[in-house]
């Protein structure tokens, strides 16, 4: 890669303006060589005034003209879990890379036509879950890894927060993929998934709001070398949010909340020792630092989020969703 290339602006499109999408333009800012060129939302008043706050070029009222300004070189999905096929093909249709929210799509049929189209095209995709890229859990799957305190035994993770319920809230709307395990469920089966791998057998239950959306879900992961990973996911209750991986010689916690920047301790011997990684943004530009590492080394898909990862994460999301009966 020539210096040129490696110092090469990025600019950025969004898609959908909701609240992480802010969180993405806010962290978007503390890149070098990277811009916010345009936004687009279905409100022009809304789209001028993102635009306005994060100081992006151009601000769309719809999604199709943000995907044919051929000088996009990047775009980040942030709509309804239910439009993120949709607003993927447009983007890669237009030869734009795509990052495109967790979760990926609403089941793995969608997840497979995206990854067909993304390799038609020859254009750079990824899933956008951003913990995998984020200091302290890049440092506790290394310690995993290399076994520094022996094998994983058990996991046990949780995700959980109460909100009152809303029926015009997209979390809680089903027909948007609205409810816990989606949403935020995610989280702890992602931690099993990248440190255990795929389970031997999995057992789930859940409790569901009255309009269908499942209000909490509990899961459990069994591995052939009898390692197993407790799983929740909640929107009825405030939970510690956090991550616990019991080995042969130490516990390793990720504080609450895991997946988003954190502490990690370390517990050996009734001994805590905790290493702070002194975060100073949100943690979004990791996920994007590499996203931008790609566009430049011309990349077609990351070596971290993998689409055969992704693929994985959603049929057992797919999974999951069978057993305890949940339809969308």
């Amino acid at each position: 890669m020539t210096k040129q290339s490696r110092l090469r602006t990025i600019k950025w499109g969004i898609i959908g303006l909701g609240n992480i999408a802010h969180k993405f333009a806010s962290d978007l800012q503390t890149i070098e060589n990277t811009e916010l060129y345009a936004v687009a939302s279905r409100s022009q008043e809304k789209a001028d005034t993102f635009a306005a706050k994060y100081k992006a070029k151009l601000a769309y009222s719809n999604y199709k003209d943000l995907a044919k300004n051929p000088d996009i070189d990047a775009v980040y999905i942030a709509t309804p879990h239910t439009l993120h096929k949709e607003n993927t093909l447009l983007c890669l249709e237009h030869n734009i890379a795509v990052l495109c929210e967790k979760p990926f799509a609403m089941n793995i049929d969608e997840v497979n036509e995206m990854i067909s189209k993304a390799k038609e095209k020859n254009v750079l995709l990824m899933e956008a879950l951003w913990t995998y890229f984020l200091p302290h859990y890049q440092y506790v799957l290394n310690l995993l890894k290399n076994e520094t305190y022996g094998k994983l035994l058990k996991l046990e993770a949780d995700f959980g927060f109460y909100k009152t319920f809303d029926n015009n809230s997209r979390l809680f709307n089903k027909d948007l993929g609205g409810g816990s395990l989606l949403d935020i469920g995610i989280y702890p089966i992602f931690a099993a998934l990248s440190t255990l791998g795929t389970p031997k057998n999995i057992t789930a239950n859940a409790s569901f709001f009255d309009n269908g959306a499942d209000a909490s879900c509990f899961i459990t992961f069994i591995y052939n070398n009898n390692s197993t990973a407790s799983l929740k996911s909640t929107l009825t209750e405030n939970t510690p949010t956090e991550a616990i991986f019991y080995c042969e010689k130490a516990t390793i916690k990720i504080h609450g909340y895991f997946h988003t920047p954190s502490s990690v301790s370390i517990i050996k011997e009734g001994e805590e020792t905790v290493k702070d990684f002194n975060y100073n943004t949100i943690g979004y530009n990791y996920e994007t630092i590499h996203f931008n590492t790609l566009i430049r080394e011309d990349k077609k898909e990351s070596d971290i989020m993998t689409f055969e990862f992704s693929k994985q994460l959603i049929k057992t999301l797919d999974h999951v969703r069978s057993i305890i009966k949940l339809d969308y």
